[in-house]
């Protein structure tokens, strides 16, 4: 199977079908890009949020929490970036399908942007993804096309845009290149600024998750062009190829099996995932992700998805580290979105069993670093 897109998906987006200098159209662009950024306009900054640590460790931890967003997730941010992308460069057109693939949030997110500019949405994802983000999809108008085995998704996707004539986004080719990283209100410099009363205003750590790559490549790019010393962490779950091709050097790595944390693991390393720019990877056990989520409901009385435990166990791992060395800072994470979006599957013990998840070692390593400061590494998590 290949692991590249087909070329044909960028000759689709490029196609001469409207007439761009005709005031209709240009009208319609105007008003379509007019409403995408009212959204921002109109839309709040999301909460930066502590997870409760003792004072004597001299460490703060922070979760920015991005389940504020009008759609409920990161990929609200993604989403509005891609369609100004998409909308500026001439790619979407009125009454024209946009075709996404995506295992939930970033559909979710695209398909509220669709209705906002009128035009349709197709979200291609698989078959295992919740039904309640199914639920949002549709609510926003969009149709869900299913497929069998993730790897062929981004086919599927670019066959649609084919056979309807429509503009397949590629959030993982076009997350990096969409989101103006040097500012403009992106995810770090909405973090900077609002730690900037903090006891530690620039944060030794930022723990990111994986999906297209596109959040990773903002914040570490955005730290060296400002030149700050905070380092960047990607938390890989299992069935993913990020943390191998990132270890390896090898960047075709392929996996065979999709990710049980819905939002974060790829089978192959997408192009928008920008290795040369990080600090460091740590590898994060399915069983780990799940104990972390519903240790942050016990700490804060927050549910979150799956991605955002991935990355609080990699920063909880990296507190411990902390505490051992005997230094100070701050480490901020990512509330990436609610978890009543997966009841069924990371609240459910009946979904644990099913899967073979433990979570118990996970759950008591973590309860050890609260009451201690000592990290355990159950499971053998690498990184």
């Amino acid at each position: 199977m290949s692991t590249t897109h087909p070329p044909a998906v960028q000759g689709l987006t490029d196609t001469p079908d409207v007439d761009r200098s005709d005031p209709a159209y240009r009208a319609w662009l105007r008003e379509a890009v007019r409403k995408v950024q009212a959204d921002a306009n109109r839309s709040a900054d999301t909460h930066l949020l502590r997870f409760p640590l003792p004072e004597t460790w001299g460490i703060d931890l922070y979760l920015k929490d991005e389940s504020t967003h009008p759609t409920g997730s990161l990929k609200h941010r993604l989403a509005r970036s891609l369609f100004l992308y998409g909308l500026c460069n001439g790619w979407i057109r009125p009454g024209r399908p946009v075709i996404e693939a995506s295992s939930g949030s970033t559909a979710v997110s695209e398909a509220y942007f669709a209705q906002l500019i009128g035009v349709p949405f197709i979200a291609v994802m698989p078959r295992t993804t919740s039904a309640k983000k199914c639920r949002l999809i549709e609510f926003h108008g969009a149709r869900c096309h299913f497929v069998d085995d993730p790897r062929t998704m981004y086919e599927e996707s670019a066959a649609l845009a084919a056979r309807t004539g429509g503009h397949y986004m590629d959030q993982f080719t076009y997350a990096e290149r969409a989101t103006d990283w040097r500012g403009n209100n992106n995810i770090a410099e909405s973090i900077y600024r609002q730690l900037s009363l903090e006891r530690y205003p620039q944060p030794t750590w930022i723990v990111a998750t994986a999906g297209t790559g596109g959040t990773s490549a903002t914040l570490a790019r955005y730290v060296h062009y400002m030149q700050f010393d905070t380092r960047i962490c990607v938390a890989d779950p299992e069935n993913s190829c990020f943390f191998d091709g990132w270890t390896s050097g090898d960047h075709g790595l392929t996996c065979e099996r999709g990710s049980r944390i819905e939002g974060i693991g790829r089978p192959r390393m997408e192009p928008s995932f920008v290795p040369g720019a990080i600090d460091r990877m740590m590898k994060v056990p399915d069983a780990a992700s799940v104990a972390a989520v519903r240790a942050l409901e016990r700490a804060i009385g927050r549910r979150a998805g799956g991605s955002t435990g991935t990355g609080l166990w990699s920063a909880l791992k990296i507190v411990a580290e902390m505490v051992a060395e005997g230094s100070t800072g701050s480490v901020v994470t990512l509330l990436c979105d609610p978890g009543d979006r997966y009841l069924d599957k990371y609240y459910a013990d009946d979904w644990l069993a099913e899967q073979g998840l433990d979570i118990a070692p996970y759950t008591a390593a973590i309860d050890a670093l609260l009451d201690t400061g000592a990290g355990a590494r159950p499971g053998g998590a690498a990184g």
